[in-house]
């Protein structure tokens, strides 16, 4: 039997017990990035944030459908294009291969289907004409269709978002055939040589954002007569308008919600303000990456609760590599351990402990400090009884299982130590310990000191074991 899952849903604003609209089965759809740029740390959060819950729900059983897209026709993309002059096709490329690269460099699973929009535009023609034909949506002189918010009833119960019209004029497009001022596009129409455009039923064109969100979800997923998908996911910049948006499309198009839970994760912030691109202060993963691991940069990402803002802080940073690197300093103190057929009841008291603090919405804190605790514990056991084989056991085991499910801790402790060492100074620090070797087996102990002080002094650490004297970058 299923332990009982509480995730936070967004709409609601409490977290309340997941169960999902199929027994055994999750269906899963994140909104992915808009592809005119390289992908900074706001996205990586979000990523990783809901790479951890797909990762947990299949840890409980689940077989889960993972669809994230890529926005690949918008206004953005539309000028950087106008102004590069490269053409739609090589922006989203670019930055589509761009996304995934740092994405993989961060462990983050790909998605089980990765859709772009443009791949959808059938699906966003028959939504239109949907809304159209039941009276949710009009076209103007000029070609452009809106959705009617008036005539949708439950707009506003996705965000709680109930602006006056007039407190919307400088938020929103301005058109002076639009019925209301709250009125958004599902299709623009096309506007001359700066602009792209689509053959259509509703004249030459593109769709707007949030229309091509909701076709996606309609053509990815089969849909129940309540609900089109379980959980909707995304940044909490995006609940409103564009989630709240996409919910009045779906509901009024298609007679039913769009999503039974929405999740949203907080954003990552550099001197208070919200990290992104229209601000200017994106730390782009690429950047990133060129100072730090991909699995360090992930487990500081994931070591905030997503729904709280982090804050983004090197120091930070480098505090929770030393909590990582405490996990691998114990999975070297088992290298070479075989897994036994069963575990001991350590183990299972770990994994309880472990799995319960993310069954409360991905507790992440909880979690974290019951892997310390698991960790202290085991040192402590190690230096007791330290060729204790279920012991080991029982220490790869829930390794293993901090990997499944939080994606780190899956390196050679030894490899994980030595990381930032090009290969060159790899063989110089080798052939120094073979000198060092020798003059220990020589008796000459000063030189050995030498050579260890040398060694040090350029920040590598030795360690004499059994096996031979392994090393370390300090």
């Amino acid at each position: 039997m299923k332990k009982t899952l509480y995730l936070f849903d967004s709409s609601k604003g409490k977290k309340i017990e997941f169960v999902p609209i199929k027994r055994g089965e999750v269906s899963v759809y994140v909104c992915g990035p808009t592809v005119y740029d390289h992908a900074h740390l706001g996205h990586a959060r979000s990523a990783i944030v809901f790479d951890i819950l797909r990762r947990f729900l299949e840890s409980e059983g689940y077989r889960v459908c993972f669809v994230k897209n890529f926005t690949d026709i918008d206004d953005k993309i539309i000028k950087k294009s106008y102004e590069s002059g490269d053409t739609i096709s090589e922006i989203t490329h670019r930055y589509i291969d761009s996304y995934l690269n740092d994405m993989d460099a961060l462990g983050v699973k790909r998605a089980d289907i990765e859709p772009k929009a443009t791949e959808s535009l059938n699906e966003i023609f028959d939504m239109i004409q949907f809304l159209i034909q039941k009276g949710f949506a009009y076209q103007t002189s000029h070609g452009d269709v809106y959705f009617s918010v008036n005539q949708d009833s439950k707009y506003g119960d996705i965000s709680h978002f109930h602006e006056n019209p007039k407190d919307l004029l400088g938020r929103i497009e301005n058109d002076e055939e639009k019925k209301d001022p709250r009125d958004f596009a599902l299709w623009k129409s096309y506007k001359g040589k700066t602009d792209i455009g689509y053959e259509s039923p509703f004249g030459r064109g593109r769709p707007g954002w949030h229309i091509e969100c909701s076709a996606m979800i309609e053509k990815y997923f089969e849909a129940t007569q309540d609900y089109s998908i379980d959980i909707h996911a995304g940044g909490s910049d995006l609940l409103f308008p564009h989630h709240e948006n996409e919910a009045a499309q779906t509901r009024c198009a298609m007679n039913r919600e769009i999503a039974k839970y929405w999740i949203h994760n907080g954003f990552v912030t550099i001197n208070g303000e919200k990290m992104a691109k229209s601000l200017g202060n994106s730390f782009f993963v690429r950047d990133a990456l060129k100072e730090y691991s991909g699995e360090v940069l992930r487990f500081y990402l994931l070591a905030t609760h997503y729904r709280a803002s982090l804050s983004f802080s090197t120091e930070d940073l480098l505090m929770t590599k030393k909590r990582l690197d405490r996990i691998y300093r114990l999975k070297k103190r088992i290298a070479g351990t075989q897994t036994t057929s069963q575990t001991t009841s350590f183990f299972s008291h770990f994994q309880e402990s472990f799995k319960n603090a993310l069954r409360d919405d991905l507790n992440i804190s909880v979690a974290l400090s019951v892997i310390d605790d698991f960790i202290a514990t085991s040192n402590e056991k190690l230096d007791t009884n330290p060729k204790d084989r279920s012991l080991k056991s029982d220490i790869l085991y829930a390794i293993t299982e901090i990997t499944s499910l939080l994606g780190v801790g899956d390196r050679d402790s030894i490899e994980y130590f030595q990381q930032g060492v090009n290969e060159e100074t790899k063989k110089e620090i080798q052939n120094k310990i073979a000198q060092r070797t020798e003059a220990k087996k020589n008796k000459d102990y000063e030189k050995a000191d030498c050579i260890r002080q040398e060694l040090q002094t350029l920040g590598i650490a030795l360690l004499d074991t059994p096996q031979g004297t392994l090393w370390e970058k300090i």
